[in-house]
């Protein structure tokens, strides 16, 4: 008899230890996911980057690449201003965004 009650509470156990398990894979299949495929995106974005791209950084600063170091973008932001970014500092969004208000001003 008493073995009959401690197989029920054992699996008493584990229907309570499935929907932590569900909300895991949840939070990963909408969270985690997504966010190391934008970060994938962004880096494969960042490497493509060369001289004459017209770039925005995240702090929304618009202007064209100069010069591409290992680290590091020279970017001319007008009247012969050069700026040194950090490779990290442009925003992929915001420059797909500039560059398609240019080709429809165009």
């Amino acid at each position: 008899m008493n073995t009959v009650l401690l197989q029920a509470a054992g699996g008493s156990s584990m229907m309570s230890f499935l929907p932590m398990v569900l909300i895991i894979v949840v939070f990963y299949f909408f969270m985690i996911r997504p966010q190391m495929k934008k970060q994938k995106d962004h880096k494969k974005y960042i490497e493509e980057l060369g001289v004459n791209s017209k770039v925005v950084t995240t702090a929304g600063i618009h202007g064209r690449i100069v010069e591409v170091s290992e680290t590091t973008f020279l970017v001319d932001v007008g009247s012969g201003v050069r700026i040194r970014f950090d490779k990290s500092a442009i925003a992929l969004d915001a420059s797909k965004a500039a560059n398609a208000t240019e080709k429809s001003a165009s």
